[in-house]
């Protein structure tokens, strides 16, 4: 055999062994392979080497597989062991499950031969019971809402086992409970002083010093406080009632002993919430728009009018009624000025004078009646001008209904108080003003009838002169 075939002849058989190797790679992970094994695998080079290789690896792979039967026997002998423990465990539970039922039942029988005698025994009382875990139940809830709790934290605690047990109360619960209730009631009748963290507007906590208004309010210096359930803790209202009721509330803090006045509310804050809701006068003017802005400015305007005309004829009034009592003639003064005209042309004849007169006069009453008009005309237009805001305060309201239906009422609010403040302004600008008008007519009738009278007198004077 040549050198060639022989080197073909090992490099099959090394080809063939390879190929072994690899299927079992899975399997020999347990049994890693002899690197030594290896390194002569690579360095064969005759037969008899190879052959040699070969039976030592024959024996070798008999060894292993005798260790892999044992083993797998082995594991197939604790696997049917483990079985049996089981199988007779779950036999035990069975049986533990059948004795446990049974118990339960028999429990089951004796609890409602107990409760039985329980209901008999108790008799009437458990109606009382009943009624007692039902007042304390009403009294959690009284107490969580209640600003004493603030002072007297963890009341509700002492009912909870109260309202919520099913058998016999304990006279210790029952003694709780007639604290609470005396307490709540000796409370609402008096003012405390207590130290408490209060949460402002800006969300910042501060310790104050709080003053109990019995069960209905809570105030720190001048400020009103509301009482938050939920979080037990004392809030700084961000809108505060009108300055009245904050000028109650300093005069009660700063008040040591003795009585004053305070507003308290009976709803515990309800009252409260909707007082600090209503808009004040600028909002409500506000609501007018620009309707209601310019029946106050008309307003404002015809006053200033009618308070500055008021006071020009009072001053025309003393200034002819001081004429009246003197001769010497001013000219500072209606009447005054009219006699200048009659003194000046004394010596026309009666009628010629009586025009004369008469010209003077007309030029005295445009001035006693001045702006008279003006004041009537603001009076006669605000009331329209209110009737203009109502119609476009109901197109607006209108408006809301096609848009977003009658679903939510503060959406027409907008409309209906335009509508109903514009109405009242106008009311409220044209009542004084008629009424100022009225007043500045007739004074100043008054005082052109004084010279009118005067003026005739001069006249009938003049003609009973016998060289006229």
């Amino acid at each position: 055999m040549t050198i060639t075939s022989t080197r073909l002849i090992i490099s099959f058989l090394l080809f063939i062994l390879t190929i072994s190797v690899q299927l079992n790679a899975q399997e020999e992970q347990e049994f890693p392979t002899d690197p030594v094994m290896s390194e002569k695998l690579k360095n064969i080079q005759t037969l008899e080497q190879l052959l040699e290789i070969t039976e030592n690896d024959r024996q070798a792979s008999g060894v292993i597989n005798d260790q892999r039967e044992q083993k797998f026997l082995a594991a197939r002998d604790r696997q049917k062991f483990l079985l049996e423990q089981a199988v007779a465990r779950l036999d035990q539970e069975e049986k533990r499950s059948v004795r446990l039922q049974k118990q339960f039942e028999e429990n089951e029988k004796t609890l409602e031969d107990i409760q039985e005698t329980l209901r008999i025994r108790i008799g009437n009382f458990g109606e009382l019971f009943g009624v007692v875990r039902q007042v304390a139940g009403e009294t959690i809830a009284i107490v969580k809402n209640s600003i004493v709790s603030l002072q007297f934290p963890n009341r509700e605690k002492n009912l909870t086992g109260l309202a919520e047990a099913r058998g016999i109360p304990s006279i210790e619960q029952m003694h709780d409970l007639r604290v609470e209730l005396l307490r709540e009631m000796s409370q609402s009748g008096q003012v405390q002083r207590f130290q408490k963290q209060v949460v402002l507007p800006g969300g910042s906590i501060v310790d104050a010093e709080i003053v109990r208004v019995g069960v209905f309010n809570a105030i720190t210096e001048n400020f009103f406080l509301q009482f938050v359930p939920d979080t037990q803790s004392l809030q700084v209202l961000a809108r505060q009632p009108a300055r009245r009721y904050q000028s109650m509330a300093k005069d009660l803090f700063a008040l040591d002993a003795g009585y004053t006045t305070m507003a308290v509310d009976p709803s515990r804050g309800q009252i409260l919430s909707l007082l600090i809701q209503a808009p004040g006068l600028a909002e409500r003017i506000n609501q007018g728009g620009l309707v209601g802005y310019f029946i106050i400015f008309i307003g404002l305007l015809g006053l200033a009018l009618s308070l500055w005309r008021l006071l020009i004829l009072r001053q025309d009034g003393q200034a002819i009624n001081q004429q009246l009592t003197t001769d010497i003639v001013s000219q500072d003064n209606a009447l005054g000025r009219i006699l200048s005209v009659h003194n000046e042309h004394d010596a026309m004849d009666t009628e010629s004078l009586e025009l004369k007169i008469d010209e003077a006069i007309l030029k005295e009453v445009p001035k006693l009646e001045k702006y008279h008009s003006i004041i009537k005309v603001f009076a006669a237009i605000a009331p329209l001008l209110g009737l203009l805001g109502t119609v476009v305060g109901m197109i607006v309201t209108f408006q809301a209904l096609t848009l977003f239906g009658t679903g939510d009422p503060k959406l027409m609010a907008g409309g209906i108080s335009q509508a109903l403040v514009t109405t009242m302004l106008g009311l409220i600008v044209a009542i004084p003003l008629v009424f100022l008008h009225s007043v500045l007519t007739s004074w100043s009738g008054t005082l052109i009838e004084v010279l009118e009278e005067q003026s005739a007198g001069l006249i009938a004077r003049h003609a009973e002169r016998p060289n006229l």
